[in-house]
């Protein structure tokens, strides 16, 4: 009932798997733009990304509604596309909003 696929490796002599005694030194890495208190609260940016999930929301949700207006019963798909658009246009206000205070911790 089931297939099985079986492959052959050579494995040589000549490919050693030693390790070196000498690892090379790890290179520093720098800190990343999510741990900069500056970039945390961003209020233009906050504004602008906000503004723009609650506008694309807003049109992914009157988009579903066009049929309704034309007396067209929903479908599951209507009724997907009208809480998704719903879903983005909250995600906008959580992000303007910004309910816990995160852009404001400096940590």
């Amino acid at each position: 009932m089931g297939s099985s696929l079986s492959l052959k490796t050579d494995v040589s002599s000549s490919a050693s798997t030693a390790v070196s005694p000498n690892p090379p030194a790890k290179a520093a890495v720098p800190a990343s733009l999510a741990q900069d208190p500056t970039y945390k609260n961003c209020w233009s940016c906050r504004v602008l990304s906000g503004c723009t999930l609650l506008g694309a929301g807003t049109y992914v949700y009157f988009v579903a509604r066009r049929p309704l207006k034309q007396r067209i019963p929903p479908g599951p798909g209507t009724i997907a596309q009208m809480v998704i658009g719903i879903s983005i246009a909250c995600w906008g206000v959580i992000v303007l909003i910004d309910p816990k205070g995160k852009s404001y911790r400096v940590v």
